[in-house]
C-alpha cells in the first residue's frame, strides 16, 4: 500500500468497534441468505450516495428523507427484489422496513436506512420480509460482515469484504466495507450496493467530502455491462468509538483517513470488476496526455464500455484497432497523429500508425488474467482510469435466463 501506515486486516463491515451484523433467508431468493443487517451500538454519523438514473428503487426515496438528518444507527438490506416500479406501494414497503427494524431494535425509525437489490417490477413480499427481521436482528454478531456480505448478492458468485486499519493521534481507527453487484453495472455507480463503517470520529462536512472523494475514485471508475442500475446505493456510517480527536478537513489526519477510505473503496471496486457477470479477465484502462481529467475521464469510458474491445480482450485477439476506433469515437479534442495505445508495456499503435511489435509477446500478455491497456493522446496533462472486464458468452446466459 502507498501508505505504510495503513494495514489491511480482516472483519469487512464489523472491523470497526461498536458495529455488528448478520444475514438471514426470507425467501426472496431461490436460495441462500437475501436479508441483511448492519448496526451501530450508537448512533452514527451518515452519508449517502445514490444512483442518478431517473427511475429509481423505493429504497432511495426513503432513504434520501431519512438522512436529512445526518445520522444512522441500523442498515437493512433485501436481495432478490429490486421494489423499484411499484409506486407508493413500493415506498410503503421500504418504510415497513426501517419501521420493523427499529421496533426491534428499540431506535427511532428515521435512523434506519433501507436498501433493496435484484428484479425489477415486483412486489416485495413484505410478510416475509417482516417476519424475518427478529431472527435477523437477534442473530448479529462482531464478526457477521461476511453473513451480511452473502445475504446481499444476488449473481455475485463471492462476497466481497475489505477493511483497514491505521492511527490518528494514537488512537487506533478502522474502516471496513461491504459490496455487491456483478451486472448492470456502469459509471456514476452501478448495480451496486456498498456499505462502509468506520469508528472514526468526523465531521460530517468531512465524511461527505471523503466519501465523494472515495466514490469518484472508486465506484465511478468501474464498468461492467454499460448499464445503469435503478438501485445503486452507497452508504457509510461513523461512529466516533475509535475516541480519535475529532477529524476535520484543516488537519493532516483527514487526508490520512481519505486515504484510508478510497482503499477499501478501490478494493470493494475492484472485486466487483473480477467478479462481474461472465468476467474471466480484469481490465484496466489508462488514459493519459488528455486536454484534461474530463476529457481524458472519457476516452477511458468510452474505450471501457466497447464491447468490441471486451469481446477482443476475451478472445485474446490483440486487434488493437479497436482501441483506435473506441477512443476516437469519445467525442473529446483528439489529433490521430498524435495516438499512442499500448496493450501491457507494447506499444502496438505509434502516432495514429500500427507500430512493429513482438506479436508472441503481445499475445501472451492478453491472455493474462489481468490485461492493462493504455491510450496516450499526447495533447496534455489530463489522465484517467476506468476498470472493467470482459464479455463472454456466460454473461448472455445469465442475463437472458435472469428472472427464470
Amino acid at each position: 500500500m502507498s501508505q505504510p501506515e495503513i494495514h489491511e486486516i480482516r472483519g469487512g463491515v464489523t472491523a470497526p468497534l461498536g458495529f455488528s451484523a448478520n444475514g438471514a433467508r426470507c425467501g426472496l431468493k431461490r436460495n441462500g441468505k437475501d436479508l441483511a443487517i448492519i448496526y451501530s451500538d450508537v448512533p452514527a454519523m451518515a452519508r449517502g450516495l445514490w444512483t442518478s438514473n431517473k427511475v429509481q428503487a423505493a429504497h432511495i426515496y426513503l432513504d434520501k428523507k431519512h438522512i436529512k438528518s445526518g445520522i444512522a444507527q441500523a442498515i437493512v438490506v433485501n436481495s432478490g427484489n429490486a421494489n423499484c416500479c411499484n409506486g407508493r406501494a413500493g415506498i410503503k414497503d421500504a418504510s415497513l422496513m426501517a419501521q420493523a427494524a427499529a421496533s426491534h431494535l428499540d431506535i427511532y425509525p428515521y435512523t434506519v436506512l433501507v436498501a433493496s437489490t435484484g428484479v425489477i417490477g415486483k412486489r416485495l413480499p413484505i410478510k416475509n420480509i417482516l417476519d424475518t427481521i427478529p431472527v435477523l436482528i437477534k442473530g448479529m454478531r462482531r464478526n457477521g460482515s461476511r453473513d451480511a456480505a452473502r445475504a446481499i448478492m444476488t449473481t455475485d458468485t463471492v462476497p466481497k469484504e475489505a477493511a483497514v486499519r491505521f492511527n490518528i493521534n494514537g488512537r487506533t481507527v478502522t474502516i471496513g466495507g461491504i459490496a455487491k453487484g456483478s451486472g448492470m453495472v456502469s459509471p456514476n455507480m452501478a448495480t451496486m450496493l456498498s456499505f462502509i463503517t468506520t469508528d472514526a470520529a468526523i465531521s460530517h462536512n468531512c465524511l461527505k467530502s471523503a466519501l465523494d472523494k472515495a466514490v469518484d475514485k472508486s465506484f465511478n471508475r468501474i464498468t461492467i455491462d454499460g448499464d445503469m442500475s435503478t438501485n445503486d446505493t452507497v452508504i457509510m456510517l461513523a461512529n466516533g468509538l475509535s475516541g480519535n480527536k475529532l477529524i476535520n478537513e484543516n488537519d493532516n489526519s483527514f487526508n490520512l483517513f481519505c486515504t484510508g477510505l478510497e482503499y477499501v473503496a478501490v478494493s470493494l471496486a475492484k472485486m466487483l470488476v473480477k467478479d462481474g457477470e461472465g468476467a474471466t479477465k480484469f481490465i484496466e484502462i489508462n488514459v493519459r496526455g488528455a486536454r484534461n481529467k474530463i476529457e481524458a475521464n472519457k476516452v477511458a469510458c468510452r474505450v471501457s464500455n466497447s464491447n468490441l474491445v471486451k469481446t477482443m480482450v476475451h478472445g485474446g485477439d490483440p486487434n488493437w484497432g479497436r482501441l483506435a476506433a473506441s477512443a476516437g469515437a469519445a467525442s473529446v479534442n483528439m489529433r490521430e497523429n498524435l495516438l499512442d495505445i499500448y496493450i501491457g508495456d507494447v506499444r502496438v499503435m505509434r502516432k495514429g500508425v500500427g507500430a512493429e511489435f513482438d506479436v508472441i509477446k503481445l499475445r501472451r500478455l492478453i491472455n493474462k488474467k489481468e490485461v492493462k491497456i493504455t491510450v496516450d493522446l499526447n495533447m496534455g496533462n489530463g489522465s484517467g482510469t476506468m476498470w472493467t472486464c470482459d464479455l463472454s458468452e456466460e454473461y448472455v446466459r445469465l442475463n437472458a435466463e435472469y428472472e427464470t
